[in-house]
C-alpha cells in the first residue's frame, strides 16, 4: 500500500513562513501529480498548489506570489513554502498524490497538518 506522511505545520505570526513537507512511501511505481489542498472550519477543502511530474505547477490566486510548491521525485516528496502567511491562511493542509502502484492507479491523501496564523 501507500502512505502519504505530511510535517511541518504549526502556529505562526502574521508575516511569517512555515514549510511543509510530505513524503510517500510504499509499493509505487510512479507518481504523477502530487498536491496541497487545505480547509479551514466550516469550508470546503480547495486546491491551494499542484505539481507534476515534469515540474508544471498550479496555483490557487489566493496563495500566488507567497507560496512556493516543489518536489523531489527521487524522494517522493512534495513541498510547500508558505511565505508572507495571513491569518486566513489559517487551516487543515493536506497532501495528495496520483500514485501507479504495480496494480492500480488511484490518489492518495496524507492525514493532514494543522497550520494556525495568529494576527
Amino acid at each position: 500500500q501507500v502512505q502519504l506522511l505530511e510535517s511541518g505545520g504549526g502556529l505562526v505570526q502574521a508575516g511569517g513562513s512555515l514549510r511543509l513537507s510530505c513524503a510517500a512511501s510504499g509499493s509505487i511505481f510512479r507518481i504523477n501529480a502530487m498536491g496541497w489542498y487545505r480547509q479551514a472550519p466550516g469550508k470546503q477543502r480547495e486546491l491551494v498548489a499542484a505539481i507534476t511530474s515534469g515540474g508544471n505547477v498550479n496555483y490557487a490566486d489566493s496563495v500566488k506570489g507567497r507560496f512556493t510548491i516543489g518536489r523531489d521525485n527521487a524522494k517522493n516528496t512534495v513541498y510547500l513554502q508558505m511565505n508572507s502567511l495571513k491569518p486566513e491562511d489559517t487551516a487543515v493542509y493536506y497532501c495528495n498524490a496520483d500514485v501507479e502502484t504495480r496494480w492500480a492507479n488511484r490518489v492518495y491523501w496524507g492525514q493532514g497538518t494543522q497550520v494556525t496564523v495568529s494576527s
